[in-house]
């Protein structure tokens, strides 16, 4: 089954008796660019009662409820999440308490709204599942290597210059195989490409 991410952010803001809630949804590659955004996202509104999260990212997903009575901000956005069959995709809500106390029920409604609405607008893209390998050339290749990677959909990732050229590709993993063999024509057999490519969504 395919896993889905976000083609970009998207915001929504809520107003539930008198308390504001601004909801946003946005892709990142790991848990170390969710957390920066929070951190950039508290920096911004210093004045909010809460910033609750939900993330899902592989292994490194998690949530808080930021203050929030238990179980009623983090974990009803990241059920949302869920629902859509989504990765690599950080869920925020900044609360602005406005003096009318909503109640558990209504609170979890609110958190599950402030993400689901941004969501319904968001633009889904498949997650293809990246190779990163590294190839070791001539330096006389090198061009006709950079020239080949330009053309195949391929992201030349590093390049260290030393006693030979050191490049790492990034391309989708159902096209190394064919990439390396491809690779290995192109020079007449001169380049190592490493057995075991690296593997990322």
């Amino acid at each position: 089954m395919p896993t889905y991410t976000l083609a970009a952010a998207v915001s929504v803001e809520l107003e539930i008796k008198k308390s504001r809630f601004l909801g946003s949804v946005q892709p990142v590659s790991d848990r170390a660019e969710a957390m920066a955004l929070i951190d950039a996202m508290r920096a911004n509104h210093p004045a909010a009662t809460h910033v609750c999260w939900a993330l899902l990212a592989g292994g490194q997903s998690g949530m808080s409820d930021d203050g929030e009575p238990g179980g009623t901000a983090g974990r009803p956005m990241l059920e949302v999440l869920r629902h859509q069959q989504v990765d690599g995709v950080l869920a925020m809500v900044v609360r602005y308490y406005g003096g009318v106390k909503l109640g558990a029920g209504g609170l979890v409604r609110a958190y599950t709204d402030a993400i689901a609405k941004p969501m319904q607008q968001a633009t889904l893209v498949e997650r293809i599942a990246q190779a990163t390998f590294i190839v070791k050339a001539d330096y006389a290749d090198e061009a006709r290597i950079r020239h080949w990677l330009g053309q195949n959909n391929a992201t030349l990732i590093n390049a260290d210059h030393a006693e030979r050229v050191t490049l790492v590709i990034q391309l989708p993993v159902s096209e190394y195989a064919a990439a390396a063999d491809a690779l290995r024509d192109l020079t007449q057999g001169r380049v190592m490409v490493q057995d075991e490519p690296g593997l990322s969504s």
